[in-house]
Order: C-alpha cells, then sequence, then structure tokens
C-alpha cells in the first residue's frame, strides 16, 4: 500500500533537502577550496584565481614538506600521542563507566553528582600547569596523554550504554567464578563495539587536533605533534624548509619558489587527510554509537 505524502510534507521534505545540500556546500567549499590552491601553479594562486578547480598541477609543496625533518617527527609523535592517548582514554574511562553502571554500587549518586560537576567547573589553566610541573610532567610523553585522558562526558554515555547491557549477563559470568576485569574484558566490551568505534573515533580526532598543550606543556619543538607545526606555518608564517639543516632540502627551497599560501594550504592537507580518511572505517559504528549512549537514562 502507498501512503500519500500530504502538502506539507512535501514542503518539508523540500525545505530540509535545501537546507542540507546548502550546509554541506558550506563545509565542503573550504576543503576544496584549500586542496585546489596546495596544488595549482605559483601564478594562478599568487593572481588568486584558484577557487575548488586546480589551475596548473603543481605538487612540489607536498614534496618539500614531506622531506622536512620537522614535519616528519611531527607526524610520527602525534601517530603515537593518539596511539597511545586513545588505548588509555578507553581503559580508564571502561573502568569508571562499567563501575558506575552497577546498580548495587554504594554511593553511586554521589559519585555520579561529583563527576557531573567536573565537567562545568575546572581548576583553571595555571592550577593545571602548576600541578603537572610539580609531578614533572613538562615536556615529557606523558603530559600529552595522561592529564587529560579521563572526560566526564565519556563515562557517562559509557556508563549509560553499559546500563543497557542485562545485568542477568554479568550475574550468570559472576555466579560462573569470572572476574569483573574479566566480565568487562570478555562480556561486556565485545557487546559495546559501536560504543568503543564511537568513543575512539572522538579520542584520536581530538589528540589529532590538539595543539595548545603543545605549546604549554612541550618546550621540544621535536616533541610537538603535526598541529603545533601547523600553527607555526599558518599563524607565524614559517617555513621550515628554508630553515632545515638540510643543504639539498633548502637548496630545493630555492627552486621551487615557495609561495606561502600554497607551502601553508599544502601542510593543512598533510595535517587532514589522514584523519579523513580513518572516519569511513567508523562510520557504521558512529551513529549507532552515538544514539544508543544518548537514548536512554
Amino acid at each position: 500500500m502507498t501512503i500519500k505524502s500530504s502538502v506539507g510534507s512535501r514542503i518539508f521534505d523540500i525545505l530540509n533537502y535545501t537546507f542540507m545540500i546548502i550546509m554541506m556546500a558550506i563545509t565542503v567549499y573550504p576543503f576544496l577550496n584549500v586542496f585546489a590552491i596546495s596544488v595549482s601553479g605559483h601564478y594562478y594562486v599568487s593572481s588568486g584565481m584558484v577557487g575548488i578547480i586546480p589551475k596548473g598541477f603543481n605538487i612540489e609543496m607536498y614534496k618539500l614538506l614531506l622531506r622536512t625533518e620537522e614535519v616528519l617527527i611531527s607526524y610520527k609523535n602525534t601517530v603515537l600521542y593518539a596511539a597511545v592517548g586513545t588505548a588509555i582514554m578507553l581503559f580508564l574511562n571502561s573502568i569508571y563507566a562499567y563501575t558506575l553502571s552497577k546498580p548495587d554500587l554504594p554511593a553511586k549518586g554521589i559519585i555520579t553528582v561529583y563527576l557531573a560537576v567536573t565537567m562545568f567547573f575546572s581548576g583553571g589553566l595555571i592550577p593545571t600547569y602548576l600541578t603537572i610541573r610539580a609531578l614533572g610532567g613538562i615536556n615529557t610523553f606523558w603530559v600529552m596523554v595522561l592529564p587529560f585522558s579521563v572526560s566526564a562526558w565519556t563515562i557517562i554515555v559509557m556508563r549509560t550504554f553499559f546500563q543497557g547491557i542485562p545485568y542477568s549477563l554479568t550475574e550468570s559470568a559472576l555466579m560462573d567464578g569470572a572476574g569483573e576485569l574479566a566480565i568487562l574484558s570478555r562480556l561486556i566490551i565485545p557487546l559495546s563495539k559501536p560504543l568503543y568505534a564511537t568513543m575512539a573515533l572522538f579520542a584520536v580526532v581530538g589528540i589529532w587536533n590538539s595543539w595548545f598543550n603543545a605549546i604549554i606543556y612541550l618546550t621540544d619543538n621535536y616533541k610537538w605533534p603535526i598541529q603545533a607545526i601547523l600553527r607555526h606555518i599558518s599563524v607565524i608564517g614559517k617555513i621550515l624548509t628554508k630553515e632545515s639543516n638540510n643543504d639539498a632540502l633548502r637548496q630545493a627551497a630555492a627552486e621551487a619558489n615557495i609561495i606561502p599560501q600554497s607551502y601553508k594550504y599544502a601542510m593543512m592537507m598533510i595535517v587532514i587527510i589522514p584523519i579523513v580518511a580513518l572516519y569511513p572505517f567508523f562510520q557504521r559504528y558512529f551513529i549507532k554509537g552515538v544514539m544508543i549512549g544518548a537514548i536512554k537514562g
């Protein structure tokens, strides 16, 4: 049987599709413009003739950047920060959320309120910096992955998801002699793949896009993540290849006639592409993980 749409429903659909197309264009246009400028010829970029279609194909800026020591080292740093930080975040938040999901947990309400308060109030930048310095975390690898690995929002979402898993399964495992860690690792986590994929994506994107913490807590530029290098190029206008210790690279930079805008936009694309390429692998879990963790109180 065919259900006829009303006039109001059709008007709503038209307006909805129109709005979504406009929002998509607003979102996609800057990305296409950055890509087009990064691979266009110097003359067209300098003349401001590039929109979303490249003109005069040129990838010299990519070649120079991908040969620059600072870029390669910062890429390695970022991958390590993202991998280790995501693993630690999932581990710590899982334990907290699983404990909080137990229906017989003593003082559960007080713990939940204490957790929720941290979402609205914090010590601030200066006390945080002083605490990290007192603990010896300044200019270390761990300062980029440990201090911000526990998130109240993540714990609440994970707790809500865990509460949707029948508690009878946990009770059966306890009766069979399984411990709490065994239940979490062998029962809860396998049943929560959409949740973990979503939280992992959030964590990776958050760490990948982080630059402020590196500027504040890392004094050694060779420990910086890729976003901090991008900031130096895009905001300060630093041309890494011209200051390189590699004579061949400096010579190549001089011969390439670097256009700062192309150089900056090529660096943006180098930073953006890996994280954009990662999203399709998580897409099928993304919506399900967020919705399941949100609709149950």
